[in-house]
């Protein structure tokens, strides 16, 4: 993997153009070589009845005021240190874009997701499973209180590990519309090994994946507070995990 990174790093220096996006087929995150598209979209027509079949399944009222604490959904405490992740949603002109699905999907305290897929030898913790979802307001604000989550290894390549970080999914208003990322933690040493977020060559759009410490958003004596805005569109988009 240290040869392949090498080599884009060495392409930029060369005056290669940084991108916004990386490329769906960047070999440093070797995933991607299987698994990023290689034939045209396919166009969805016809009824338009059908499209709507593969729309998002929740409304308003499925989406309850407690669904975005995940440090409060079993009866017992988590372990690990709780935080506030707060933001807004926004279109290219700052705009908000109000009452949208946000998901969160993460790790748990010791670096181990609550799936039956996830071998790492990390404990599971019982009071935590390390979902969450709740509805942008009127100014297109979110609000998550969790567990910052634990690096864990990914195998991609030798003593390879993943910086900590929470997987994000917006939902428009289609199924077709999803978009998901990745917000990461300031001061992270494992930012600069995780060919992941190092596939967006662009200094400035890389920032805008890294949450900032926000004092005022802490609360006392129960959690550190992170701010972290998602952009849908324009110069200042977030990236997104097209085609992974």
């Amino acid at each position: 993997m240290a040869a392949l990174q090498s080599a884009h790093d060495s392409a930029l220096a060369a005056g290669a153009p940084p991108r916004h996006h990386p490329a769906r087929d960047y070999a440093p995150y070797r995933s991607s070589l299987l698994r990023h598209p290689r034939r045209p979209l396919v166009a969805v027509g016809g009824d338009p009845e059908t499209v709507e079949l593969a729309g998002p399944v929740f409304g308003v009222t499925d989406v309850t005021e407690h669904d975005n604490d995940l440090t409060r959904m079993h009866t017992g405490e988590p372990l690990g240190e709780r935080i506030t992740v707060s933001g807004r949603l926004l279109d290219r002109a700052g705009r908000p874009v109000r009452g949208q699905l946000i998901e969160i999907w993460q790790a748990n305290a010791s670096g181990r997701y609550a799936h039956l897929k996830d071998r790492h030898p990390a404990p599971l913790d019982p009071h935590f499973t390390g979902v969450g979802r709740t509805l942008t307001d009127d100014q297109g604000r979110y609000s998550f209180t969790t567990i910052k989550p634990g690096a864990y290894p990914w195998r991609n390549h030798a003593n390879a590990w993943r910086p900590a970080h929470i997987h994000f999914s917006v939902f428009g208003t289609a199924f077709t519309q999803r978009l998901v990322t990745q917000m990461y933690f300031p001061g992270d040493p494992l930012l600069a090994h995780d060919p992941i977020i190092r596939s967006v060559t662009d200094p400035a759009a890389r920032d805008r994946l890294v949450a900032r410490y926000e004092h005022d958003l802490s609360q006392a004596e129960f959690s550190l507070g992170y701010a972290w805005d998602i952009v849908l569109d324009g110069p200042s988009a977030t990236w997104t995990e097209e085609g992974r």
